[in-house]
């Protein structure tokens, strides 16, 4: 059976969420001051990045919530104590610079342009319903996409199978008619395909090496991969 559906995940595949959270600290680091742990700002940079994907981990196997994990990258960022309260008022001077560099990825209209004729569109993220909603009615495209799954709300994240089998159900449809589409390879691509969607690997970055999986390096390249207008299914990279 043909695939009816793509699900897609938010971060780093529609929207460049690295490179607002990258701005977004750095001015944030201009006002507020560069903690003295780091001997640059490119260093401590380096270090929120790593904080972050460690503390969204513990999110996704269920060790924190969404709030927490904010309150904890800050206290792991500065290296010390903080109320609850002290680090949300950090945090809110980052979140307001982040937020102002909000913006999509350039190749994201135009394929979901050439491909709302043909196929439904849902998302699968690993963040909070409320916070992707308000991201994505903020950038213009949340009304594209008829059903949003979060694992926060939903109580398992990605890679787990259940994750991908509820946004499935969200659309009414088998997982094998269904395409699951992000920026990780384990974590997206391969989850998908355990779970019995097709996994595509965005590979923004061009990291490469995983010739296990269906790869492309740009959006424009799906809507050919989808239509069956490239060797669908081999272990290429398709940039």
């Amino acid at each position: 059976m043909p695939i009816r559906a793509v699900l897609w995940d938010i971060d780093d595949t529609i929207f460049d969420y690295t490179g607002a959270d990258h701005a977004g600290m750095r001015l944030h680091l201009e006002s507020a001051g560069r903690p003295e742990a780091y001997a640059s700002v490119d260093e401590a940079l380096a270090a929120w990045r790593e904080i972050t994907a460690v503390h969204w981990a513990r999110v996704a196997a269920g060790e924190t919530d969404f709030t927490g994990q904010r309150r904890d990258r800050v206290r792991d960022f500065l290296s010390r104590p903080m109320t609850d309260a002290e680090a949300d008022a950090w945090f809110a001077g980052h979140r307001v610079h982040y937020e102002a560099a909000w913006e999509l990825f350039p190749d994201v209209l135009p394929a979901l342009d050439r491909l709302a004729p043909d196929y439904r569109h849902a998302i699968l993220s690993n963040s909070s319903a409320h916070h992707q909603h308000r991201k994505l009615t903020a950038l213009g495209v949340r009304d594209r996409f008829e059903a949003m799954v979060c694992a926060v709300e939903l109580g398992i994240s990605k890679p787990e199978p259940g994750a991908f089998h509820a946004a499935c159900e969200a659309l009414g449809l088998e997982p094998h008619e269904v395409a699951y589409v992000g920026d990780e390879p384990d974590i997206d691509a391969s989850g998908a395909v355990a779970a019995g969607l097709t996994g595509i690997w965005l590979d923004r970055r061009g990291r490469g090496g995983r010739p296990d999986l269906l790869t492309i390096t740009g959006l424009d390249r799906l809507p050919g991969l989808l239509a069956g207008n490239t060797r669908f299914g081999a272990p290429d990279t398709f940039g």
